[in-house]
């Protein structure tokens, strides 16, 4: 018979912990094989990963390096209101063209942007990329129309990346396919009372289902009358 006595752990399931600072005899003695003195012999002399020697670390020095270059930024070129109106004469019709041979503009393949410094003097037609909200205004407030132009190039295309002339004349040529029109996507509460009337129906679905099997039970006789 087997007494609580003789129980014992399996072997090698339990080891004796090592006795440390006991005397240079131990193997690890004196030190407790932490070396002598400095900082890592010290209790809790460990510091943390982002710890730089007392200099500020770099978490701190983070919101002073914060933000970054967009690669994909449109650059327009800006042209205000009153250059317009010293420029060209009311009711012209100003396009990107003619900015460019009044050397209003560098580049006839960049976008233009007016900006509403200064005023116009009478009724023009404007064509630009991007218009200002006080351009806008001023323009019309003496019957003239400003007309935004579709960017040809966008994203990347439109500022990093050079394209050889043959592209350019290439995507010009082609055909403007306009966007597709998205639907507009439901509410939070208009997708939850959706699933809600779903469920719904699943559960009268599986009722009808349920009770039709019942009614088709007790329709058949019982197996000994057959």
């Amino acid at each position: 018979m087997v007494k609580l006595t003789d129980l014992r752990p399996a072997k090698g399931a339990t080891k004796r912990s090592q006795r440390l600072g006991r005397g240079v005899s131990a193997g690890q003695g004196k030190s407790a094989g932490k070396g002598s003195k400095g900082q890592h012999s010290r209790r809790n002399g460990t510091k943390a990963p982002y710890f730089e020697g007392g200099q500020l670390p770099l978490i701190r020095r983070i919101p002073f390096k914060r933000g970054f270059t967009n690669i994909f930024k449109i650059r327009y070129q800006e042209v205000n209101l009153e250059t317009l109106a010293e420029t060209f004469k009311t009711g012209q019709t100003i396009t990107v063209a003619m900015l460019f041979a009044e050397r209003l503009i560098r580049d006839v393949e960049k976008p233009v942007a007016v900006l509403g410094n200064g005023d116009v003097r009478g009724a023009m037609t404007i064509e630009a990329h991007r218009f200002s909200g006080t351009a806008r205004q001023k323009i019309e407030a003496h019957g003239g129309q400003a007309v935004q132009l579709q960017m040809m190039f966008k994203g990347a295309r439109a500022t990093v990346k050079l394209l050889r002339k043959e592209q350019i004349e290439k995507i010009k040529a082609a055909p403007v396919v306009p966007p597709p029109e998205k639907a507009p996507r439901p509410t939070k509460r208009k997708r939850a009372h959706t699933a809600a009337i779903a469920r719904r129906d699943a559960r009268s679905l599986s009722n009808a289902r349920r009770i039709q099997a019942r009614q088709d039970a007790a329709s058949q006789p019982p197996a000994d009358q057959k």
